[in-house]
């Protein structure tokens, strides 16, 4: 079944709600009291595990994932049993059971470490290109498979407007530029798409001691290949991520995908998409406000700007 949205597409915006909902699965599941980690589009806690249906080489951590997922949040601990199975690394669940509160899903995963080694980007690349050998067919029964077009920070018109005039005449000129320059991204032939993580950068990649992890499927999706080339094609040149990233992750998925029209638009268009989100975020405080400024400048002008 194909869904038109992506796993998480909403921010869990209440901290505190998610704090509660992580406590009321820490009770249901015997874990001790969560402690927040990171808050995203999802908000993640770490946990003692007190009795996880499933060992993890004597590990007692258990991560708690708080979202507001599409379709029900089973599904994503469906999906990387899947994904396990066919040799893809990644977290796996620490229980099969969801525990839900207040509109938001708790899961339980199993804590990945992390060695401290540099990311291993030639295994990634090999790693993302066995999930593009996937058959999207194959995918557990109620795991969404969106068009990336689907992804509310793709829709460029609505964007444009929310940003309003806290786009200066120069800025919005070169947005509007880049996005009539890559008009018809969206449109591929479906014999060209391929499973795809979605959402490939350093932030979703774990070096364990047995090799790099991928983490974080909420955006997987089905489109050209390039789709999970893109972001690493600016990764050093725009986000100030180390030289070779990108040649080392191609070189492992089998091939360099620069020069590629579609590629070259999907990477393009994300920074695009990245500024004005932290543009239409530059409310919410003064460094978000100076974030959305730099890329504001960046989209405007020069080629090395961030």
């Amino acid at each position: 079944m194909t869904s038109v949205r992506a796993f998480v597409d909403e921010r869990v915006a209440d901290v505190r709600l998610a704090a509660a909902v992580a406590d009321l699965a820490a009770e249901t599941w015997g874990l001790g009291r969560p402690v927040l980690i990171r808050h995203g589009m999802n908000v993640i806690f770490g946990s003692r595990n007190a009795g996880a249906e499933v060992s993890h080489d004597g590990q007692d951590d258990v991560v708690i994932r708080v979202s507001s997922p599409s379709v029900p949040a089973g599904h994503s601990i469906d999906l990387a049993m899947f994904l396990a199975d066919r040799g893809v690394p990644v977290v796996a669940p620490a229980r099969t059971d969801v525990v839900e509160a207040d509109g938001l899903s708790a899961t339980a995963w199993q804590y990945a470490a992390s060695s401290g080694d540099p990311i291993d980007w030639r295994s990634v690349g090999t790693i993302v290109g066995r999930v593009h050998e996937l058959a999207p067919g194959d995918l557990p029964a109620g795991v969404p498979t969106p068009s990336p077009a689907a992804f509310p920070w793709w829709n460029f018109d609505a964007l444009m407007d929310a940003a309003g005039e806290m786009l200066d005449p120069g800025a919005r000129a070169g947005i509007a530029a880049a996005i009539e320059r890559w008009s018809g991204w969206d449109a591929w032939n479906p014999s060209d798409a391929v499973v795809c993580h979605g959402d490939v950068h350093p932030g979703n990649v774990i070096m364990t001691d047995h090799g790099p992890v991928l983490i974080d499927w909420d955006l997987l999706c089905i489109a050209p290949p390039g789709w999970d080339h893109a972001p690493l094609m600016t990764w050093t040149d725009r986000w100030g991520g180390e030289p070779g990233v990108y040649e080392a992750f191609s070189d492992g998925v089998g091939g360099s995908l620069r020069r590629d029209e579609r590629a070259e638009a999907f990477a393009e268009l994300r920074l695009v998409a990245a500024t004005l989100m932290r543009v239409k975020a530059a409310v919410a405080g003064r460094g978000a406000r100076r974030a959305g400024a730099r890329r504001r400048g960046g989209r405007g002008g020069g080629p090395r700007a961030p």
